[in-house]
């Protein structure tokens, strides 16, 4: 049962993380989850946006970064830049400001097919959570086939409602997107 525990804390991180992965997509309101993540080179190192800069979304179309340091600013900037977010920082000295245009049907239906595959790839992640302890479950010798069979049915049942969950999550994000 132990394993079933397991798996079933890895299937909640990976559904966790498509959430994440959900948040920082760009879908018509400003979000700084949509940079807070961005890696600048400060004093020396890599650091996330939000160690470096305050992030404000003073309305549903802009992001406003204040650097705690003046001196980052440029770095900041670079950073989203390189950061292939689609997205044009504007810099005017003291902080930065990201202006989200309008989106188009055709960028909605790239935003969509771009969730379909982040729940794709969290599917794949459950599936390999599920060979890894069905796999575990056969090594272990002292289960008779019959506690084997119930083990993978119980697998399967787990398995099954973290794919429901995810398809759900898939689902309202692209009818979010879509009616926007």
């Amino acid at each position: 049962m132990s394993d079933i525990n397991s798996m079933k804390s890895n299937m909640e991180k990976a559904v966790a993380h498509l959430k994440t992965e959900f948040s920082k997509l760009r879908v018509g309101r400003a979000n700084a989850s949509m940079v807070d993540s961005v890696q600048v080179e400060a004093y020396g190192s890599m650091m996330a946006l939000k160690e470096v800069a305050s992030l404000t979304t003073p309305d549903a179309k802009t992001i406003t970064i204040t650097p705690w340091d003046a001196t980052v600013i440029s770095e900041i900037e670079r950073a989203i830049l390189g950061a292939n977010l689609g997205l044009t920082p504007i810099n005017d000295g003291k902080l930065i400001r990201i202006n989200l245009p309008q989106m188009t049907e055709e960028r909605r239906k790239e935003f969509v097919k771009q969730i379909k595959k982040y729940g794709e790839d969290a599917k794949v992640n459950l599936r390999n959570h599920r060979r890894d302890t069905m796999d575990a479950a056969k090594k272990a010798k002292e289960m008779s086939e019959d506690d084997q069979r119930r083990f993978q049915d119980e697998v399967q049942k787990v398995t099954d409602k973290f794919t429901a969950q995810i398809d759900e999550l898939v689902e309202s994000k692209s009818k979010e997107l879509m009616t926007l």
